[in-house]
């Protein structure tokens, strides 16, 4: 998860060393529309695969192919759904994310391009979690971290010597779920994996099953979206396309600390339902353990790291060296970065809800974290503080949600 966030913050760094702050605006403008696609496919993956390693767990292993074949077609659907709107509304959906004349054409094209390689995303994530949950974890990471490391490569090449622009950006960031995508058919070139498709139509009633399971992966994905949505708004009207370029080096930073939390909560999930599958509450209560060890650990060293390199940090992404683009990013920095404990808190803890089967609490953390508190949050505390309302928003939203995550797993772990 970490590799793969480093699509978008190579996409960042690179936009801001080649395009400056205008490039900047136009890539934060469109990430929400990424972040929707990449939930879509986490939730297809991780609701799936969270099925497939149950019944794999039970010894069952022609109903995991059904998982696998359940998962597929509703899939391909949502692709061709992404494709459709990449051919002929990509303008429209610029048009609403409040992308103005200077960065319109820009913003566009990182649109277009984005959907057009949508199924490819798709089914980059749910191979990756079905991989995983085949007893793969080690090349699904190479998979992932491969296609990380392409994009950076094709990012550089495509900008700088092919001056290609936001369209070089764009293109590698499309390219690089193919790379991981060949990575993972040695699983089956290698004669090692037990997917196989099942013959027959989805099941409807499998298909809910895993839009529900997977749902908080996509709530979770997808709200980075609707706050990045939401602020941006919020920091045109307050500081114009300069905050909202400041506020893209803190939103891509943020999204790779999500990532590491989300790829700390997918590690756990295969380990969890395999001993839930197999009546294990004890083993599946202490990998929960370690997984919440790991996340205040890493959430400690992030919030140090920030707060102590604010500055170089901001300066990175700065190329044209915009005093008030360094100021306003280091200040939001400092603020933002408070949410990081909550934030890990809530994904490991939603995953647990998911990897057990108890979608109805996942469901409830996630939507309260993505949809419910952050945005009325957001316009209150603005409103109250001004920018620094814009940058507690997040704190005060997860910390709230991180005191009911903790209240739902007392509840479901009391009996143990």
């Amino acid at each position: 998860m970490l590799g793969l966030s480093c699509y978008i913050l190579a996409d960042t760094y690179f936009i801001a060393k080649g395009l400056g702050a205008q490039g900047l605006a136009a890539l934060n403008l469109a990430i929400p529309v990424y972040s929707l696609i990449h939930g879509c496919g986490l939730m297809l993956g991780m609701g799936g695969g969270t099925k497939y390693a149950i019944k794999k767990a039970q010894g069952d292993e022609q109903g995991g192919g059904r998982w696998f074949t359940d998962t597929l077609c509703p899939a391909a659907a949502l692709a061709v759904l992404f494709l459709l709107a990449g051919l002929f509304c990509s303008q429209g959906i610029t048009a609403l994310l409040g992308a103005d004349t200077e960065v319109f054409s820009m913003t566009e094209t990182y649109l277009r391009v984005i959907l057009l390689f949508a199924p490819a995303f798709l089914c980059n994530d749910i191979l990756i979690c079905f991989v995983r949950n085949d007893g793969a974890p080690r090349l699904s990471m190479l998979a992932m971290l491969g296609g990380s490391f392409c994009n950076i490569l094709l990012d550089y090449i495509f900008i700088f010597p092919l001056g290609m622009g936001l369209f070089g950006a764009v293109l590698a960031t499309g390219l690089a779920p193919v790379v991981s995508m060949l990575i993972l058919s040695l699983h089956w070139l290698r004669g090692r994996s037990g997917l196989r498709p099942a013959k027959g139509p989805p099941r409807l009633s499998a298909v809910c099953a895993i839009f529900s399971l997977g749902l908080p992966s996509l709530v979770t994905e997808v709200s980075s979206g609707i706050v990045i949505i939401a602020f941006n708004f919020i920091l045109l009207e307050l500081l114009g396309n300069v905050g909202v370029a400041a506020y893209g080096v803190i939103a891509n930073l943020s999204l790779v600390v999500v990532a590491i939390f989300t790829g700390l909560a997918q590690g756990m999930q295969p380990l969890v339902s395999r001993a839930f599958g197999r009546g294990e509450e004890e083993a599946a209560s202490r990998v929960l353990r370690y997984a919440l060890s790991a996340m205040l650990t890493i959430a400690l060293a992030v919030y140090l790291s920030v707060f102590l390199f604010a500055g170089p940090i901001a300066g990175a992404f700065n190329s044209q060296g915009d005093p008030a683009l360094q100021r306003i990013a280091v200040y939001g920095l400092s603020l933002y970065f408070l949410a990081a404990p909550f934030v890990g808190f809530n994904i490991v803890v939603s995953m647990y809800f998911t990897s057990v089967g108890r979608a109805l609490p996942a469901h409830l953390v996630s939507v309260l974290r993505g949809l419910v508190l952050i945005l009325p949050l957001a316009f209150l505390l603005t409103a109250l503080m001004g920018v620094s309302g814009v940058w507690l928003a997040l704190p005060a939203t997860e910390g709230a949600v991180s005191i009911l995550s903790l209240a739902l797993l007392i509840k479901i772990k009391k009996p143990y």
